[in-house]
């Protein structure tokens, strides 16, 4: 492989953002690591190859609240709509007692979606990147300074990358785990980035797609909330003239999940449609499942169930030692400002970029 003046290890949304504002300072001598087989990292949507496509990670953004990413949504010439919240919502208490409706609620700030799925906006990303300054099937799994250079190395990939700068564009726990470093990192770095809970990681979508959106019929907004399950939370996943879908999330642990089949997984939930919305969700025309905690690429061990996210900001490079300045971490985990959220991809980035010297 190639000498560069910045590795970036990771093709998620940070990964991309990053490449492109690389690009606009005129920097282009870089190389894109990714270890999937596609970019987008934890922003998924399915099907790929259509042009309605479902959500199966991040879903939502906030224009209000996160300004950069709706310039950049702008910028890109993306289209967005306002997630559906009109109608009521569904309340599952016990398997006993019948849902029961209550008054929907509307977010505020307002939440959009873009059609495509978010997987536009990554798709957008890594078509303005040049085929040779980004790859596929290159998991990096060490990292050695060699003084005037940091030498990358992945398993599936021929050769040894040198580069001055290493931006770290995966989640801190996962990189903590999977990434050997020599010398090794400070051990208060290590333990702060292990400590770090993986946005997405501990979570399971599933997405049921029909021809109409028949709760809307019956006044209902497609929310529900479970203490039943196995979904514990369930939106409208419907675009603007295309086909009608929900989604929910998960509330099976993730060690129980892997002991079921997932056409058992798929079964419940479909179940779990008919005892809210009716008859008419039986037969979905679709369905799709992902379980980011069987994800290696995103899910480290200690991701196997919900946690407290981080609270205090994360420190995303060593402050003293060899280190130093040499390896920045940019996933969204090591943004102030929002930590997990799909922004907050974009602000890490932005800063580790920023950083560079």
């Amino acid at each position: 492989m190639p000498a560069v003046r910045v590795a970036i290890v990771g093709g998620g949304l940070s990964g991309l953002y990053a490449a492109t504002l690389l690009e606009e300072r005129g920097i282009h001598d870089y190389l894109l690591l990714e270890a999937r087989e596609r970019f987008g990292g934890r922003i998924l949507s399915e099907p790929s190859t259509a042009a309605d496509r479902f959500d199966l990670g991040a879903t939502w953004f906030w224009p209000a609240l996160q300004p950069e990413l709706a310039r950049l949504v702008q910028q890109l010439g993306l289209t967005t709509f306002a997630q559906h919240e009109d109608g009521d919502m569904l309340l599952e208490h016990a398997p006993a007692h019948a849902p029961r409706r209550v008054d929907g609620y509307r977010s505020e700030p307002a939440a959009l979606r873009i059609e495509g799925g978010m997987g536009a906006l990554t798709d957008a990303l890594a078509q303005r990147l040049a085929a040779d300054r980004r790859r596929t099937n290159c998991r990096v799994q060490r990292l050695r300074h060699a003084g005037a250079c940091i030498e990358a190395e992945a398993d599936d990939a021929p050769g040894i990358l040198r580069a001055d700068h290493v931006l770290l564009a995966v989640p801190p726990r996962l990189a903590a785990d999977t990434i050997e470093c020599t010398p090794a990192l400070p051990d208060a770095l290590v333990q702060s980035w292990q400590g770090c809970a993986t946005w997405m990681a501990p979570h399971t979508k599933y997405v049921a797609v029909f021809d109409q959106p028949f709760w809307r019929r019956q006044g209902l907004s497609g929310e529900a909330r479970s203490a039943v399950g196995p979904m514990a939370e369930i939106h409208d996943a419907s675009a603007p003239g295309g086909p009608a879908a929900l989604f929910g999330f998960l509330g099976v642990p993730a060690p129980l999940r892997r002991r079921m089949p997932e056409a058992d997984l798929r079964a419940r939930c479909r179940a779990q449609l008919v005892r809210l919305f009716g008859d008419a969700a039986q037969s979905p025309r679709a369905e799709f499942l992902k379980d980011w905690a069987s994800d290696p690429c995103t899910a480290a061990a200690a991701d196997q169930y919900p946690a407290d996210h981080q609270a205090a900001e994360l420190p995303s490079t060593a402050r003293s030692g060899a280190w130093s300045g040499r390896l920045t971490g940019i996933a969204s985990e090591w943004s102030p400002a929002f930590p997990g959220y799909a922004a907050g991809a974009l602000d890490a980035a932005r800063r580790g970029v920023e950083a560079l010297p």
